[in-house]
């Protein structure tokens, strides 16, 4: 059996915690900070991967030991995710809208044709799905 993960918090670190983790937009930040607030109130790593619904105990053991070694220098910043991370785009919004607007208008009845077409213009490979995901977040956009 390994070494056992503790954490105290201060008053105001467990306020803080309890208020991202009502009041934040993003859900793994909201399961971060209560991943830290279950291992303050001394409960199992595995009781919190099951309540949070993780299923790595590694990943909620990571998530405490970096809150323990960084909170003093970053903050709560620390169970944010870093900019940058995540896949990345396909498709350039600003410099490539107008071409698949353009493609997709002369090739509506058809969409993979307007893959095919796309594909070569802007020297990419994507799928069908892609595209139509793409579409509709541009239809989103419109429709504001």
């Amino acid at each position: 059996m390994g070494r056992v993960l503790h954490i105290v918090l201060t008053p105001e670190q467990t306020k803080e915690l309890i208020s991202c983790h009502q009041e934040s937009p993003h859900h793994v930040f909201r399961q971060r900070c209560q991943i830290i607030l279950l291992k303050a109130a001394g409960r199992k790593t595995s009781d919190i991967c099951q309540i949070v619904g993780i299923k790595s105990e590694h990943q909620v053991n990571s998530w405490i030991k970096r809150y323990k070694s960084s909170y003093s220098t970053m903050g709560i910043g620390v169970l944010s995710n870093v900019k940058g991370q995540g896949r990345k785009p396909i498709f350039d919004k600003q410099k490539e809208t107008a071409l698949i607007e353009q493609v997709v208008k002369t090739e509506r009845q058809k969409l993979e044709n307007a893959k095919i077409i796309l594909e070569k213009e802007l020297n990419k490979s994507f799928s069908i799905k892609t595209l139509k995901n793409f579409l509709k977040t541009l239809a989103g956009d419109t429709n504001v």
